[in-house]
């Protein structure tokens, strides 16, 4: 071994530890899964605060009605990562998605730094969501108990470093987001006490949202005004760069990326799984290819109901509630908020999920301490993890404004994809004779084209998101070199 960054670790002897462990009878997750859990899944974290509040944002500020390309864009971006995914998940069966699979064909560094980003997509992405939820949990308040109790509650329901305005125009200042910590306790509580349960919980909540999406884009359908719709295009007249334009419309898909982010966590659950050769590529897929459809009817619907202009300068539940407020159906507005927290905690169950199995399988290499390796020998389930990431996303979301990170998610979740596409072409040049019960059509067309539009989607982002991941990878690559490298049992096995 002439490098032991670019290490790679043996694929067999990967699937070997994670069926039988290493000795330790409590080491692997029980199989609790079948395929329509891990579809539910996908639907569970897919369907939340992307589509309910940041279509409204990228159809006002960026691409007006064209919005609906930016999905179309957005998720021929995630069919073409997410094909590479299922051959990955069908080769390697194992919990820790994406990390495992560059572990397995660009080395032990790359591995970690996807690693430490997927922490950057699951766990921050789990607090932004939190955040989103408080929101829409002060307009939940403000409709059923009136809006003076609600902005009595508001500095309650914002980090020390947001302010708001009240209805009388005065400016508020937050002092702790309490709401975004509790949904956090209750998932991650939740999550503790069983993967079993926690998907008869998610199931339900699916069957909710899918609901809420469809009746908003039947009922909503009839009351579309085509000239809400023209241009559907918005023409670009300042000659700035996602002001409008095709070039909106690519920056709208690089924001609303974040509303496809979670079909990857199905991959996490391969451990969960009863037969996750054959189901983990069908729930990818399927889960994604459902909210796909429904997420360019939504966004049809929405801008047709409602002129774009009418979403400029609103968050949370405005999107929703304006398209709603032009139908007859203004009095659904209560069960709509509900059914939106609901889905939302559903995001954030799926996406703790998610964050605890790639630190459980980073665990287990001794990338990270080994107490995120033990699993709980009665309910079988990640405590460890799943405290430290309540802890660490509840302080997240109780004080950092949800407005500074929800691009961070969008730009590490399009690197994971980017370097899982690219592990397909290493993986078929590299070791081409592995069995692969799913194999990627049109290699290596499809992988190619996969990193070729999400380093696109990538590219549109603004510079300050970009010199952010910078920052975040940097303090990982510092953990890597005090710990992580100095614990490898890939390291201390070649010394051997």
């Amino acid at each position: 071994m002439s490098n032991p960054l670019l290490a790679t670790k043996d694929i067999p002897t990967i699937i070997h530890e994670a069926e039988h462990g290493e000795g330790d009878a409590h080491v692997t997750l029980k199989r609790s899964l079948g395929l329509m859990n891990l579809i539910t899944l996908g639907i569970g974290a897919i369907i939340g605060a992307g589509i309910f509040s940041l279509t409204g944002q990228a159809a006002g500020e960026f691409a007006g009605p064209g919005v609906t390309y930016s999905f179309m864009i957005a998720g021929v971006g995630c069919a073409l990562a997410g094909l590479c995914y299922a051959e990955f998940a069908s080769m390697i069966p194992v919990a820790g998605s994406a990390y495992t699979y560059s572990y397995a064909t660009m080395g032990e560094l790359m591995a970690w730094i996807i690693g430490w980003d997927l922490v950057l997509e699951y766990a921050v992405a789990a607090a932004t969501v939190a955040i989103s939820w408080s929101g829409y949990l002060n307009k939940l308040i403000g409709l059923m108990a009136g809006q003076g109790t609600a902005d009595a509650w508001l500095p309650w329901m914002l980090s020390p470093f947001s302010e708001a305005k009240l209805t009388d125009g005065t400016v508020v200042h937050g002092i702790l987001n309490v709401p975004a910590v509790f949904i956090i306790v209750m998932m991650s509580a939740l999550l503790i006490k069983g993967t079993k349960e926690s998907a008869t919980v998610n199931n339900f909540i699916v069957a909710l949202k899918v609901v809420v999406v469809i009746c908003f884009i039947g009922l909503g359908w009839g009351f579309m005004n085509p000239a809400n719709h023209v241009p559907y295009i918005p023409p670009n007249l300042t000659g700035n760069f996602g002001e409008y334009g095709w070039s909106g419309v690519l920056r709208a898909a690089g924001v609303i990326f974040f509303a496809y982010i979670g079909f990857d966590a199905v991959s996490t659950a391969a451990q969960d799984a009863k037969n996750p050769k054959r189901d983990l590529p069908l729930g990818i897929l399927g889960s994604l290819a459902i909210c796909t459809v429904l997420y360019i009817l939504f966004a049809h619907v929405l801008t047709g109901v409602a002129n774009y202009k009418d979403f400029r300068g609103h968050d949370g539940i405005a999107p929703v509630a304006i398209a709603i407020a032009k139908t007859p159906y203004g009095f659904m507005k209560t069960a709509i908020i509900c059914a939106i927290l609901a889905g939302y905690a559903s995001v954030i169950l799926v996406l703790l999920m998610g964050q605890s199995r790639v630190f459980f399988t980073m665990a287990k290499d001794g990338l990270v301490p080994p107490m995120f390796a033990k699993v709980h020998p009665k309910t079988q389930t990640l405590v460890s993890s799943n405290l430290l990431f309540m802890v660490f996303t509840g302080l997240f979301a109780a004080f950092v404004p949800g407005s500074i990170v929800g691009h961070m998610t969008s730009i590490g979740t399009l690197l994971a994809f980017v370097l899982v596409c690219v592990g397909v072409l290493i993986l078929r040049k590299m070791r081409p004779e592995l069995h692969r019960a799913f194999r990627c059509p049109a290699v290596p067309l499809v992988p190619i084209l996969g990193a070729v539009v999400c380093l696109g989607m990538m590219a549109a982002l603004d510079r300050e998101t970009w010199e952010r991941l910078f920052i975040w990878l940097a303090i990982g690559l510092v953990i890597y070199f005090c710990y992580g490298r100095h614990h490898s049992k890939l390291r201390a096995k070649s010394k051997e």
